[in-house]
């Protein structure tokens, strides 16, 4: 196994949040939704509230339509703005300056930019013109543990190196309203939100996961279960009902290698982080890798206070285990993230 010592470690998070909380009643009101089959997703326990940049109700109480030039310039003002305060509260979490970052690598699918993100970061925040950069655009949940694994070459080959990850999506720059079942699923689900993580082979006041590797896994026969359709003005996302099942089925097959090639097994794992992909998601999870309701609180407790948060979802959940505190020293930790491919992602390491 990889001397974990000397391998990057995942420090202090920030978060954020653009727009207001809504709760699951108020969205199922302002989509004016009616379809008792279609109301039911946003009223089954499992999400209580989300964050949401929403036009003001026109005067039916319902949402307006956004036009495509709308949705464009609402996820470039507020990836940009949310995900700048993420950032300089990572930052501020770990006694660092934005003069340290030598990385920065940003996740998101939920709009295009050219220049991209990392760009407006570096130019807002005033990044050392010397900053390396990298955009992963549409890979979905699962882009988050894609990203990090430049920046942790990055921290890994330059042990004074500071690389930053950043998660941004406004998944409401990507909305549709209609009355499909298909649409009032995604609606009821993604929620608005930016997470950055520090990154540093160099010793930090917040000791953090060590990352000591990574394994993929794509799921060829269920390549279209999760995608984005375009209509000719829109952008809209779409699930299969197999994704649960699917995801389910295979998770086991990364975790176990991971953990073979690493001399460990998954009993040995005493912290799971995995994305708040849905309910049916985190049960199918669980079931396989033999996990209980404790071992995915942090999970669950994201999905319940912001919905699914697409790829900086799982970066919420380890910020919550890291104010947890239970964490000690030599502790093995698992994050797996799953998204389009389907693709299931994974990064085992220590404390």
């Amino acid at each position: 196994m990889p001397d974990p010592s000397v391998r990057p470690r995942l420090s202090a998070i920030g978060t954020a949040f653009p727009g207001r909380r809504y709760l699951q009643t108020d969205i199922v009101d302002l989509f004016n939704i009616s379809d008792p089959k279609a109301r039911r997703f946003f009223t089954n326990g499992y999400i209580h509230s989300r964050n949401l940049v929403l036009p003001e109700p026109s005067a039916d109480g319902s949402l307006p339509d956004e036009p495509p030039a709308a949705l464009y310039a609402k996820h470039r003002h507020h990836a940009l703005e949310t995900g700048s305060l993420a950032i300089e509260r990572a930052l501020t979490a770990a006694g660092l300056t934005a003069n340290d970052v030598g990385y920065i690598a940003c996740a998101t699918s939920t709009g295009f930019l050219c220049p991209s993100l990392t760009a407006h970061f570096v130019r807002h925040l005033n990044l050392p013109p010397s900053v390396h950069r990298i955009d992963v655009v549409g890979m979905g949940c699962n882009a988050g543990l894609n990203a990090i694994q430049p920046v942790a070459a990055f921290c890994a080959a330059r042990l004074d190196g500071v690389g930053l990850l950043v998660c941004v999506e406004v998944c409401s720059a990507a909305y549709v309203a209609d009355e499909t079942v298909g649409t009032a699923v995604v609606n009821s689900l993604f929620g608005d939100g930016a997470a950055c993580a520090v990154l540093t082979s160099a010793p930090m006041s917040h000791p953090g996961l060590r990352l000591v590797d990574f394994e993929s896994r794509m799921l060829p026969d269920h390549f279209d279960a999760m995608r984005f359709d375009f209509d000719g003005r829109k952008y809209s996302f779409s699930i299969s009902r197999d994704i649960p099942s699917a995801l389910g089925a295979h998770v086991d097959q990364p975790v176990d290698a991971l953990l073979a090639r690493n001399g460990f097994r998954r009993s040995d794992i005493r912290h799971w982080v995995i994305h708040s992909g849905g309910r049916k998601v985190i049960d199918a999870m669980m079931q396989t890798l033999d996990l209980t309701r404790h071992d995915v609180r942090h999970t669950d407790g994201v999905l319940y206070d912001h919905g699914n948060l697409s790829s900086g979802s799982f970066l919420f959940s380890l910020q919550r285990l890291y104010e947890e505190g239970v964490a000690t020293p030599g502790d093995p930790g698992m994050l797996i993230t799953m998204g389009p491919g389907s693709q299931i992602e994974c990064c085992f390491g220590l404390f």
